[in-house]
C-alpha cells in the first residue's frame, strides 16, 4: 500500500498539498448530502413541515428530481466554458457560495412551509451538484490512471470524516435540545446553520491549496447562456460518439446510482416510517453508517486499483442488492442496522469506483465537459431512482418495503450493462 497523497500516484507538476485541498472539498459537501439530504431535513420535511401527508414523500423525490433536472440540462455547457476559459476553481467557488447560503435559508423553513422548503431544497441541491460535478472535474488532472482509484478513494474517505464531523455536531445539538424539551421544528433550523457553517469554512481549505491546472482555449469560443448550453448538451452528446466505453459506462451509472440515489434521499424516512426510528436513533444510523462508507471509499480505492475498475465496481453492486434484499426484509431495528452497515460500505466504494473509472475514460482537454456529461448521467440516476421510490410509495397506499425491494432491480440492470465496458480499449480511446 502506497503512503498516503503519495507524489508518484499524481501527475507531474501536482503537488500532494493540491490533491490534500481537493479532498477537502469531499470532507466540506459531505455534510450537505449527510445532514440535509440523508438524516436531518429529509425526514423533517416528510413528518415536520409536511405533517406526514401522503403526497408528502413524493413531494420530497419531486423537488430533487427536479434541481436533478436543472443540472443534466446544464451542467454540460457550463463545463465546456469552464474548460475554454480555465475556470473551473472559480466556477466551484461561486456554486459553494450559493449552496452555503441557501442551505443556511433552510433554517427559515417550519411546519407548512412546504413551498419554501422545496424552493429552498431546489435552489441548495443545484448548487450542490454544480460543485460536486466541478471538483470531480479535477481529479483526471491530478492524478494518473494507474492511481485513478486510490486518489478517488481518498476523496470520498475524506468526505465521510467530513459528514461524520457535521452530523455529529448536528447529533449533539439535537440530544442537548431534546434535553430541554425543544420540538423539532426549534432544532432542525439550527442544523442546517451548522451544516452552511462547516460547508463554508472547510471549502476555504480547497481554494486555498488547490489551484487551476488547465489552460484557457481562446480559440473554442462558443455562444453562451441557457440556450447554448443546451445546444451544447447536444453537440457533448453528439462528439462522445468514439468514446463508446464512456458511454456504456454512464448507461450503467444510470442504473446503478438510481438505486444508490434512493439510499442518500430515502433512508432516514424508510428507517422512521417504517421501521421506527426515533430521529436521534435515525442520526445515529447515518453516523455509522458513514464510517462503514469511510471504510469502504479508502479501503476499496486500493481494492480497485489492484482487481481493476470493472471487477470492482461489479462487486459493490451485488453488494447493494444484498442491502435492498435486508431493508425489505427488516422487520426489527437490528436487522436494519446490519442493512444500513452493508449500505455504508457499498455506498463509499461504489461512487468511489465510477468516479475513477470515468477519469479514465474521458479525454484529457475536455474534463469539465465529459464530466458535465457523467452528471447528467448521474443526476438522471437520481431522478429516476427516489421518483420511481416515491411513485410506488405513493400508488402502493405507502408502501415502502415493496419500493425499496424493487430498488433491487435498479441494481441488477447496471450490473448487466457494465459487462461489455472494456477499460482497456476506453483508456486508449480517451487518450487519442
Amino acid at each position: 500500500m502506497k503512503p498516503l497523497f503519495s507524489a508518484e500516484s499524481l501527475n507531474p507538476g501536482v503537488r500532494p498539498r493540491e490533491v490534500l485541498g481537493w479532498a477537502m472539498y469531499d470532507f466540506a459537501n459531505s455534510g450537505y448530502t449527510t445532514v440535509v439530504i440523508t438524516a436531518v431535513f429529509a425526514a423533517y420535511f416528510v413528518g415536520g413541515v409536511a405533517g406526514g401527508a401522503s403526497w408528502a414523500t413524493l413531494a420530497w423525490t419531486v423537488g430533487l428530481s427536479l434541481s436533478y433536472a436543472i443540472v443534466m440540462l446544464t451542467m454540460p455547457g457550463l463545463g465546456a466554458w469552464a474548460d475554454r476559459r480555465a475556470a473551473k476553481k472559480r466556477l466551484l467557488m461561486i456554486f459553494t457560495a450559493g449552496c452555503v447560503l441557501s442551505t443556511a435559508a433552510l433554517a427559515w423553513v417550519g411546519p407548512g412551509q412546504v413551498a419554501l422548503g422545496l424552493v429552498l431544497l431546489v435552489v441548495s441541491n443545484t448548487f450542490y451538484s454544480y460543485g460536486e460535478s466541478l471538483t470531480a472535474s479535477f481529479l483526471p488532472e491530478l492524478a494518473k490512471p494507474e492511481a485513478m482509484g486510490r486518489v478517488s478513494g481518498w476523496g470520498w474517505a475524506l468526505g465521510y470524516i467530513g459528514g461524520m464531523l457535521a452530523l455529529g455536531i448536528c447529533l449533539a445539538y439535537v440530544l442537548s435540545a431534546q434535553a430541554r424539551s425543544e420540538p423539532a421544528a426549534s432544532f432542525v433550523p439550527v442544523t442546517m446553520l451548522i451544516t452552511a457553517g462547516i460547508y463554508g469554512a472547510a471549502a476555504l481549505v480547497t481554494f486555498a491549496l488547490m489551484r487551476e491546472h488547465a489552460a484557457p482555449q481562446p480559440d473554442a469560443a462558443r455562444p453562451e447562456g441557457v440556450f447554448a448550453s443546451l445546444v451544447q448538451l447536444r453537440r457533448t452528446w453528439r462528439e462522445v460518439a468514439p468514446y463508446q466505453d464512456f458511454k456504456q459506462l454512464m448507461a450503467c451509472a444510470v442504473a446503478y446510482q438510481a438505486g444508490v440515489a434512493v439510499a442518500i434521499s430515502l433512508a432516514a424516512i424508510y428507517a422512521e416510517q417504517v421501521i421506527g426510528f426515533a430521529p436521534q436513533e435515525t442520526m445515529v444510523l447515518i453516523f455509522v453508517l458513514n464510517i462503514a462508507a469511510f471504510a469502504g471509499a479508502f479501503v476499496f480505492g486500493y481494492v480497485q486499483d489492484a482487481l481493476g475498475h470493472k471487477r470492482a465496481l461489479a462487486l459493490t453492486i451485488l453488494g447493494w442488492v444484498l442491502t435492498c434484499a435486508l431493508a425489505a426484509l427488516s422487520t426489527t431495528k437490528g436487522m436494519f442496522w446490519w442493512a444500513a452497515a452493508v449500505a455504508g460500505v457499498c455506498m463509499g466504494s461504489s461512487q468511489s469506483a465510477g468516479r475513477a473509472m470515468a477519469g479514465v475514460l474521458v479525454p484529457p482537454a475536455r474534463m469539465a465537459e465529459f464530466f458535465g456529461l457523467w452528471t447528467f448521467a448521474i443526476r438522471l440516476a437520481s431522478i429516476v431512482g427516489p421518483l420511481s421510490y416515491g411513485l410506488i410509495t405513493w400508488l402502493t397506499d405507502g408502501n415502502q418495503r415493496l419500493a425499496i425491494a424493487s430498488t433491487a432491480l435498479l441494481f441488477l440492470l447496471g450490473l448487466i450493462l457494465l459487462r461489455p465496458v472494456d477499460m482497456a480499449r476506453g483508456q486508449r480511446t480517451a487518450q487519442a
